[in-house]
């Protein structure tokens, strides 16, 4: 079985045990979304590449940066979870048009050194390929503004380098 066989299979296997809410039926796309939400909530960077197409793209809106790749994709979420204790994405809704999914969820976490934790609304935007299996395009949205001001951080604030 080949690696997108698999991931398909896995993805309309979860799908099934726990699926999305919202106006999606789709078990694959079902099964994505929550892959994808599994690998933001969990510890291994890899897991969220690999739920990417091999050219796939990540732009993070809020922080103004774009990652392609699964290595590079693999890259930002382990940064993130150095700068980010308790990463953790809530689906609330997914929307599916065509081969896009609209994804309504709440991004949280504690950003180290912080006072306090932030738990703000995100959307996101998944372009899938063409059998649903794989995230061509993910570009999620949320308000840093907003990060930072739960956090109790100054709105210039920026994360230590390293």
């Amino acid at each position: 079985m080949t690696a997108t066989a698999t991931l398909c299979a896995t993805a309309a296997t979860a799908a099934v045990a726990a699926p999305a809410s919202g106006q999606d039926g789709g078990r694959r796309t079902s099964g994505i979304v929550a892959a994808w939400a599994r690998a933001w909530n969990g510890t291994d960077p890899q897991a969220l590449g690999a739920l990417f197409t091999a050219d796939g793209t990540y732009t993070d809106e809020a922080v103004g940066v774009s990652f392609r790749g699964r290595k590079e994709i693999s890259g930002w979420k382990a940064r993130a979870d150095t700068l980010i204790e308790n990463v953790h994405v809530t689906i609330r809704t997914t929307r599916l048009d065509g081969d896009r999914v609209t994804v309504r969820a709440v991004y949280s976490g504690h950003l180290k050194g912080a006072p306090k934790p932030f738990a703000v609304p995100m959307t996101t935007r998944l372009d899938l390929d063409q059998n649903h299996c794989r995230i061509a395009v993910d570009q999620d949205h949320y308000s840093l503004a907003t990060v930072l001001a739960q956090s109790g951080l100054p709105a210039d604030w920026t994360p230590p380098t390293s």
